[in-house]
């Protein structure tokens, strides 16, 4: 695909400049996740303490999707000062609520519910299904307050930041969509149900990565409706290594070696129950998938003799950060924080159970819940501190 910038002219590769570049280029995957996606910056508030005040990002590509991408916008403005980046991350997430994601007062739930049941009872002659369950302006909002895109801009100018990607989903082709924001002119691509485009990201664009679908609206951009940018990436990596990425740290939100959801599960399971595996699909499957391809390509190079190399293929290392603890039970502990029309939606829905405790874990911005998952992350990080240090050349 011909390289373009982000006036449409033909320019060079930025992947093929990085080859030149001194040392590794280290990118930072962030995955969606809701509320989980606090134990994402529990971890990089550990790993910004490692380095000295004043540090600038060590990460030159940084890619996000849904609630990750939120994480990433908000590094990508504090690219000069890695530490004061993730202090402000952690000072928002700790002092979350609900109602700063979504409006969640009685008045908006109950209209919100009557709204579907009228919906359905007049077959959407008398009123319209709503565009989605809750309403995200407050989001809106609060990006609006917290997301400095001028000083992304900055950074990328700068060169203390090589690329800023974004990715959500087109509701009219169907393809996973990477929104690239870039130092250089980036080369764009198109693969079978995935996208690569030069772009200069604004609030939309995070809106939009960010809009689960049932739960959030989707957000009109050039023409066309985009959603949640979990849904159709099945190759969460691939921003990241075109990119030029010889590293990728990876900080998922997906307990590692949790049993299979519904394991202990006697009866049917509930609406909230299987939406909750829909969640925990929609933001996790993708991203492991690519992760075991990644490491069969690599064996694959370390395996090819030298004086026959694979075409186009390189090395590139991953590491990867899972959550020890269990997600959904920690939501359970907090769940009665959550604002009693919520609570009561959770309810209705069949996910006010035990088993119910991963739609919950993905809702839950609370202070309670979203402070611990915070602790754990940073906890978790500082005990693979030597091998995160090694990884990224401290």
């Amino acid at each position: 695909m011909t390289p373009i910038d982000r006036k449409g002219s033909p320019q060079v590769d930025l992947s093929q400049e990085s080859r030149l570049s001194a040392g590794p280029r280290i990118a930072l995957v962030l995955p969606g996740g809701g509320a989980r996606s606090a134990y994402q910056v529990g971890v990089l508030k550990a790993i910004s303490g490692w380095y000295p005040a004043g540090t600038p990002l060590p990460f030159r590509v940084v890619c996000g999707t849904s609630a990750g991408a939120i994480l990433a916008a908000v590094l990508a403005s504090y690219a000069p000062r890695f530490r004061q980046g993730a202090s402000a991350l952690d000072r928002v997430w700790r002092g979350f609520r609900v109602n700063q994601v979504f409006r969640s007062d009685p008045l908006s739930m109950l209209r919100s519910g009557a709204q579907v049941l009228l919906a359905l009872l007049s077959g959407g002659w008398l009123v319209p299904p709503p565009r989605s369950l809750f309403d995200n302006d407050p989001l809106r909002h609060l990006l609006e307050w917290r997301v400095n895109f001028a000083r992304v801009r900055q950074a990328l100018d700068s060169g203390l930041l090589d690329a800023l990607a974004i990715t959500a989903t087109s509701f009219a082709s169907g393809e996973s969509v990477s929104f690239i924001d870039s130092s250089s002119p980036v080369q764009g691509w198109e693969r079978p149900g995935q996208r690569g485009v030069a772009a200069e990201l604004r609030l939309d664009h995070l809106m939009a990565s960010a809009a689960i679908p049932f739960l959030f609206p989707p957000v009109k951009m050039l023409g066309s409706y985009f959603g949640d940018g979990a849904m159709r990436q099945v190759t969460p990596l691939s921003p990241a290594i075109r990119l030029g990425a010889d590293r990728i740290l990876v900080i998922g939100v997906r307990e590692r070696g949790r049993a299979p959801v519904g394991a202990s599960m006697t009866g049917s399971p509930t609406f909230g129950q299987m939406f909750g595996f829909m969640l925990d699909t929609l933001f996790m499957e993708g991203l492991d998938a690519d992760l075991e391809r990644l490491q069969r390509i690599n064996g694959l190079i370390t395996d090819a003799p030298t004086a026959t190399p694979l075409r186009g293929m390189r090395r590139i290392e991953s590491l990867v950060m899972h959550p020890a603890g269990d997600l959904s039970a920690a939501a359970m502990e907090h769940a009665g924080e959550m604002p009693r029309s919520v609570r009561s939606l959770l309810r209705t829905m069949g996910a006010a159970s035990e088993m119910g405790g991963q739609l919950t874990s993905y809702l839950l911005f609370e202070t309670g819940y979203t402070s611990k998952l915070i602790g754990m992350g940073y906890a978790e990080a500082q005990l693979r501190r030597e091998e995160i240090g090694i990884f990224l050349g401290l």
